[in-house]
């Protein structure tokens, strides 16, 4: 260093003219060396790894651009200037020499300016290179021009300030370097073109992040034109980019599922080294008996203690090095966390010596800007490359789930329900997700708080240990209230579950409850379980208050703590400025790595599990592959079969030889192994002897119609290429014309999950049609006509399966009870208990009269069953679903719309909770944030009391003054998280209450255009967060504004200067966080709008695994279900880059203010104390969280705020009349005669509708037993609704007695007649709830009820009797049992009119003739009225009233209308009665 300087004339490096002086400098020997070769070292370091780095990385090469010719240019002019300065050096070198000067040339001038030539051109050829990899923008050489250019700027700025003996060449080459390197430094900022062939171009919508510049992707800038299009107008799916390929299921999944074979292998090896010696082997490949023994042989020998395959090690290998990089960014950036406090503590020392040079203190606070920038950008790279390896983890794991789905052996698949499976995917995955971004805690935390306490120890000494001591204990007291609050939880959710599983049977028995005046019963019985789902959550509250109350004041006491032990151990120890706020500042960072790590392990935990479950899931076993061979027939021969390996063979020494192209009936009673015979045959089962072989392709009819959610189409074309004639003769022969016709879109028609909007006969059908359409050589039919009316059947059998239909050339396997088919088939099966006891053609066996012709006997009789009333009910129903499918709709747009929440919720919550307890909640939140201000304050008055012979003299009164402060602090928190809760409390009981009240009230139209799913959500997901998630929120976003607000106060009077930059910077805060909670939020929206059709379709292909198989299909489900990840993805990727944008630029913020802050401090150093300076810039360092928290929690209260508008929005809807009138009028007792009297009677369902009934005038006597009889839809039903008032009329008056029922409360009326409903509809709960919810009669009376309904053996049997607990919906009973229980409920209250809705085909002939006869005999001096489809119960009424379309047709006695031949005598005629 000497050496080379030897000849310059200061030495190398003079603090004097560097740091002590007003105006600094570094010395020429410095500049020409050092800041020279820094720029050059780095390249050269880096220069090799990149190499190999782009090697590996090829994305094809760049074109020739104007861009990339300017800077090889720029490069090669570099290079040029940097040989000019060393041939100048060699000029001059001669010069002297020819001279003879006695002055020589120092070797710098030669060493430097060849070392950077040399580097020039390096990077010249690095750029080239670049280029021919593909890269567009590049963050190492953007780095290197970042470096020169600095370095060079130190040596510009001293040639300008003091030119030495100016040497006039060297000056002009420097300055054209200086120049050229800013234009370098410009060009690497910029992107160039994409490269050719690149993957990116083949996409319609490319993620802009490929072709963005470093800067932009460092600053996540390239998502700035999606934020701005969302905050413009809602986005849609059309403007989500396409996924990166490297994010890709197609390329993530299969690495995983390599790694995990592979590790699968290694645990399977050495079992079979021990097992096989390699000779033996041959002997495996004959048919005969050897591989039974074999594998015997290998289950005998299987050593007891296995090595599981680890999927975590899959996993490490798979991502790990990805998520290595996130590491290297987080020592960083903790390193990076410190240089704040440490800073701060030079800018007290800098106030406190006025001798220092001003320049010092511009230089600290340009230092603290940059390494919080720095910091910024560092933490937000680690946050992205954690997310999006969270993102992979998810894609890969899902992908793998899924593919081992389709692969898994029935055995294996009963282990685990549906449901589970479907968790692995969804719970599962996301603990992963949730724990990456976490995991590197687990070294950082230990890191973050030994770093800490290093500088603690260094400030302050041994008594930090007291603060340590006070954190360590809080730990404890977090953990046993976090475990007390589990207990809580787990309560309250059993609670919320009962609630929930009330409400949606209160929901779907509405019309019930309305009949019966039940509604108070039910609301009370909610409301009871929701009190006690309140005071648990009213204990949770007052721990929560308690944590709280130990977090918040946990900085406080650790400072108190520790300035207490400082100022008492010795006198001599005094507190000034820089120990107590750089101390501050550093217990402020100890903070958070104490409070994650708890987090963390218990995420661990968490994933763990989780890891287990994934784990078993992936080992189980697989189906056999090679179990069915093919040849050139079908057969199986000795075939030996079970469902599971462990179990009994479920079919045994099955032999048999199928001929081509012929019809195969296999028959037998149930479970005689017909179906499984089917699964053998296309490898489903467990082989465990003989062999199976099958012929050409296969196409398999399950006995469960399996249908996909999609198009009727789609369901039927099943991924083959679509063949329009061939397509229109298969739906005719499977006789789905009519039924197209039906549906609203044809063929085109969506179909719900399991093919809710189909009957059973057409998801039959439809499954028929796509085995058809498949055109397969061998069909297996299991039982396909079972579900279809008989005649639809013989249709099917005749175009299809027959010796005439579509497929008669082809091999078809007919499991049936059709005993019609029998005689036309080639051969007939007949299994039982799982072996084929006959066999022959129709006529052989029934010569035989073995198995087969009794099977006959046993199903004769039921052939003569016709069911025909399958599709008028469907009809029916799909006209509901096409009204609600409207709803839906209808719903979501509106969900959409409001996306801006109204001021006018935040008043309704306010309301809800009180406004004097909202006013005083607020009142104490500012006291908790006044009292830590002036505490703070405090201490830097402290800190700045004088010294007087080495002590500060009132320090007893300072440390009583902060500890009382701390104290009020203290019970200002307790009070706010109380009241806070309390209030959540209260307003969660007030807005349940009047949303179920609210319900309860609504007229039943209400119902039934209201999706039942929305109403269970507003009780359930809604309620929930009202309960437990706002006041939280609520609290956590009122702490982060005082703490912003508090910050910036503290700051003004400080630094009163501030306030110029203060709007400025809030201006754009405000902008960056309304345009980020815009996009935020439909981001997140399209997100979960997303996710669901990835679990559906994985429900979806698990019940149908089978069909998939036999299709073999499973390629195209994986690529469906890939493709359906990658959907989700592409909008969960856009929302966590958003939020690394909001990050960025918050932070950016947060950075100026604490820069201004730092910066008009120094310039006010001379009026500022050092305690006012520490106490405002360490508010400013806070001050970058607190706004980040800010933006988080304001977009969260904004989002789950909706929920209390979505509760309120029933209030709106429309409400029945009154339940009851304040003065009634009626008579006791009413109505006593019976009397009915309707007079010019019309109503209509909804207003734009037609009347359903009309101008009905009829007197009904009391007493008279009166049948009301009409074909469907001829108002019969409308009729009943209207004398309940379940719809109001339109028209004309009912008079019961005397009185009109429209003047009277609901409950009044419906409280006073009887009805028996057409569905017997039971609620969960004891039998006696459900004869008497109101307890209004005694036991006798309902034994006595029983008794005569015919129930009373069967309930006097239960163990329990009256209490005898009924499922949901009264499961546990059978249909003739709920119906006579609705007779008991009829008995019981015994009025005087009484509504018989005739069940149609729910109850078998003799419970219908015990209710019959049974009201006969105890309603003989009531009104009757029965709504009658069995004519045989009406024709001993004393009256019948005939409806035709909405109008009285006939009404008199039944012998007078039989004799008047109309409308009655076709229908008894009809019945066969006349």
């Amino acid at each position: 260093y000497e050496f080379i300087c030897h000849l310059i004339p200061p030495p190398p490096q003079d603090w004097n003219r560097t740091w002590h002086v007003g105006n600094p400098d570094l010395t020429q020997c410095f500049q020409n060396t050092v800041l020279v070769w820094v720029p050059c070292l780095y390249l050269w370091v880096c220069a090799p790894i990149y190499f190999l780095y782009l090697k590996s990385h090829d994305r094809g090469y760049i074109c020739m651009t104007h861009l990339n010719r300017a800077k090889t240019a720029v490069g090669f002019l570099l290079w040029i200037v940097c040989w000019a300065d060393v041939f100048y050096s060699f000029w001059e070198r001669s010069q002297h020499d020819s001279g003879a000067s006695s002055s020589t040339q120092a070797p710098v001038n030669l060493v430097s300016p060849t070392m950077l030539g040399i580097t020039m051109l390096l990077a010249t050829l690095l750029t080239q290179y670049e280029r021919l990899k593909g890269v567009q923008s590049s963050g190492v050489m953007l780095n290197f021009w970042l470096v020169a250019v600095l370095c060079a700027t130190v040596t510009f700025r001293s040639k300008i300030i003091q030119p030495l003996t100016v040497c006039v060449f060297r000056y002009t080459t420097f300055y054209i370097y200086y120049t050229l390197l800013l234009i370098s430094l410009l060009l690497s900022a910029l992107s160039d073109q994409p490269p050719l062939f690149s993957e990116a171009s083949k996409d319609a919508n490319p993620c802009p992040e490929i072709g963005a510049s470093f800067l932009s992707r460092i600053s996540f800038w390239w998502i700035t034109g999606l934020i701005v299009t969302g905050y413009k107008r809602p986005l849609e799916q059309k403007d989500l980019w396409c996924l990166n390929s490297e994010d890709r299921s197609q390329r993530v999944v299969p690495q995983l599922v390599r790694r995990w074979n592979n590790e699968c292998l290694k645990v399977k090896r050495p079992e079979e080294k021990t097992l096989y010696s390699p000779k033996k082997a041959p002997r495996g490949e004959r048919k005969e008996g050897v591989p039974v023994e074999e594998s015997e042989i290998l289950i005998m020998k299987t050593p007891q203690k296995t090595r599981e395959p680890s999927l975590f090690w899959a996993l490490c290998l798979t991502f790990g090095p990805y998520f290595l990089i996130s590491s290297l960014y987080k020592i960083i950036q903790d390193i990076l966390m410190f240089v704040g406090p440490n800073i701060l503590r030079l800018l007290i020392q800098f106030v406190n010596d006025s001798s220092a040079p001003s320049w010092q203190g511009y230089f600290y606070t340009a230092l603290l800007f940059v390494c919080t920038c720095f910091q910024t950008l560092i933490l937000q790279k680690y946050f992205h490359v954690c997310f999006v390896t969270g993102m992979r983890l998810r894609t890969a794991i899902v992908g793998a789930v899924y593919r081992k789905a389709l692969v898994i052996s029935n055995a294996a698949r009963r282990t685990s329900t549906v449901g589970e499976i479907v968790n692995l995917m969804s719970v599962d995955a996301q603990r992963f997700m949730d724990l990456i971004t976490y995991i590197n805690m687990i070294w950082s935390a230990p890191l973050q708080v030994i770093l800490a306490l290093y500088f603690l120890w260094q400030n302050l000494g041994p008594s930090v240990l007291a603060g340590v001591a006070v954190m360590v204990l809080m730990v404890p007291i977090n953990g046993v209230i976090a475990m007390k609050t589990k207990t809580y939880q787990v309560a309250q959710m059993k609670s919320k579950d009962n609630r929930i599983k009330l409400m949606n049977e209160v929901l779907n028995g509405i019309k019930v409850l309305k009949l019966y005046a039940w509604e108070l019963a039910f609301k009370d019985k909610v409301s009871a379980i929701r009190e006690s789902e309140l005071r648990v959550l009213k204990k949770a509250a007052y721990l929560g208050a308690i944590s709280t109350f130990t977090w918040v004041c946990a900085p406080f006491l650790v400072a108190l703590s520790t300035f207490t032990v400082y100022v008492m151990i010795d006198e001599r120890n005094v507190l000034d400025a820089q120990k107590a706020f750089v101390s501050l500042a550093l217990f402020n960072i100890l903070r958070f790595p104490l409070n994650m790590l708890p987090m963390v392990i218990s995420s661990m935990v968490q994933a763990s599990v989780s890891m287990k479950r994934l784990c078993v899931f992936l080992s189980h076993e697989e189906l056999q592959e090679d179990s069915v061979e093919r040849s050139d027939s079908i057969s199986i021969e000795d075939g030996v079969f079970s469902w599971c390996r462990n179990d009994a063979p479920t079919l045994k020494r099955l032999s048999v030889r199928i001929p081509d192209g012929s019809l195969v009936a296999v028959v037998g009673h149930v479970g005689s192994g017909k179906s499984s015979l089917l699964s053998a045959l296309l490898g489903e089962m467990e082989k465990l002897e003989g062999s199976v072989s099958v012929k050409g392709s296969v196409a398999y009819v399950p006995q469960q119609a399996w249908i996909q959610n999609a198009t009727l189409k789609d369901n039927i074309v099943f991924g083959q290429e679509r063949k329009e004639s061939w397509y229109h003769r298969v739906v005719e022969a499977c006789a789905l014309l009519p039924d197209l016709e039906i549906l609203p879109a044809g063929d085109g028609t969506e179909i719900g999950e399991k093919g809710v909007n189909l009957s059973g006969g057409q998801k039959q059908r439809v499954s028929l049609a796509r085995a058809v359409y498949c055109d397969c050589a061998v069909y297996l039919l299991d039982d396909p006509l079972s579900a279809v009316d008989a005649h639809v059947g013989k249709h099917i059998f005749e175009k299809v399966v027959g010796p005439q239909g579509v497929l008669k050339d082809r091999t078809r396997v007919l499991v049936t009870h059709g005993l019609s088919f029998l005689p036309q088939a080639d051969l007939i099966l007949v299994m039982v208990e799982g072996e084929i006891t006959e066999r022959g053609s129709y006529l052989e066996l029934m010569a035989r009269d073995g198995a087969f012709a009794e099977f006959l006997r046993t199903y004769a009789n039921k052939e003569q069953e016709d069911d025909e009333s399958g599709d008028i009910c469907y009809l029916h129903h799909h006209h509901q679903l096409s009204c609600r499918h409207l709803y839906n709709h209808y719903s979501h747009v509106i969900i959409s719309i409001t996306t801006i929440v109204k001021l006018s919720v935040f008043w309704e919550y306010m309301k809800a909770i009180g406004v004097v307890l909202s006013c005083v909640s607020i009142f104490l939140f500012f006291s908790h944030h006044f009292a830590s201000l002036f505490s703070n304050y405090w201490l830097s008055l402290w800190t700045d009391d004088p010294v007087v012979n080495g002590t500060q003299p009132s320090r007893e009164m300072r440390l009583g003054v902060y500890g009382a402060l701390g104290a009020s602090q203290g019970i200002a928190v307790f009070c706010y998280s109380i009241s806070v809760s309390i209030g959540g409390i209260l307003a969660s009981r007030y807005l349940h209450q009047s949303m179920l009240y609210n319900v309860l009230r609504s007229p039943m139209s209400f119902f039934e255009r209201t999706p039942s799913g929305n109403l269970v959500n507003r009780f359930s997901k809604e309620t929930d967060t009202i309960d437990s998630i706002i006041p939280s929120i609520i609290k956590m976003f009122m702490g982060s504004m005082f703490n912003v607000v508090g910050s910036c106060v503290v700051i003004l009077i400080a630094t009163p200067l501030v306030a110029i930059i203060i709007p400025p910077l809030g201006i754009l805060y405000f902008f960056v966080q309304r345009f980020y909670v815009a996009s935020s939020r439909q981001l997140k929206r399209l997100e979960s709008v997303s996710r669901s059709p990835v679990y559906t379709h994985f429900n979806e292909t698990l019940l149908g695994a089978s069909v998939i198989r036999a299709f073999g299909e499973q390629e195209r489900f994986i690529r469906e279900s890939d493709g359906r990840v990658d959907h989700n993805q592409k909008a969960y990727y856009p929302s966590i880059v958003a939020n690394r944008w909001l990050a960025v630029r918050l932070e950016f913020v947060g950075n100026c203010i604490v820069m201004f802050a730092a910066l008009f401090a120094v310039m006010a150093r001379e009026s500022l104390s050092p305690g006012i300076m520490g106490l405002s810039i360490s508010y400013a360092l806070q001050l970058t969280a607190s706004l980040t928290w800010l933006v988080r929690m304001s977009s969260d209260l904004e989002t789950n705020i909706v929920a209390v508008e979505r509760v309120k929005e029933y209030e709106d809807t429309e409400k029945e009349a009154d339940w009851r009138h304040d003065q009634s009028s009626l008579p006791p007792g009413w109505p006593t005669a019976g009397n009915i009297d309707i007079r010019g009677f019309g109503l209509r369902y909804r207003e734009d509708q037609e009347l359903a009934v009309r101008n009905i005038t009829v007197a009904i006597h009391g007493g008279e037993k009166v049948g009301i009889v009409g074909r469907t839809g001829a108002g019969k039903s409308s009729l009943t609704l209207g004398l309940f008032r379940i719809i109001e009329a339109c028209e004309g008056e009912i008079h019961i007695d005397g009185v009109n029922i429209a003047t009277l409360g609901l409950h009044e009326l419906r409280s006073r007649i009887t009805i028996i409903p057409q569905d017997p509809v039971l609620f969960s709960g004891s039998l006696r709830m459900n004869l008497d919810p109101f307890d209004g009669y005694s036991d006798e009376e309902v034994w006595r009820a029983l008794e005569l309904s015919h129930l009373k053996s069967f309930v006097s049997g239960l163990p329990d009797k009256l209490n005898h607990e009924c499922s949901e919906g009264g499961e546990n009973l059978s249909l003739g049992q709920r119906q006579l229980v609705c007779l008991a409920r009829a008995l019981l209250r015994k009025t005087k009119i009484l509504v018989l809705d005739e069940a149609t085909a729910a109850v078998d002939l003799e419970t219908d003739n015990l209710i019959q006869s049974t009201i006969r005999t105890q309603f003989d001096d009531c009104t009757v009225l029965t709504i009658a489809h069995r004519l045989n119960t009406i024709m001993d009424y004393t009256r019948v009233l005939v409806l035709d379309k909405g109008e009285m047709a006939e009404f008199d006695s039944p012998s007078t209308l039989i004799t008047k031949r109309g409308i009655f005598y076709k229908m008894a005629k009809d019945s066969g009665l006349v």
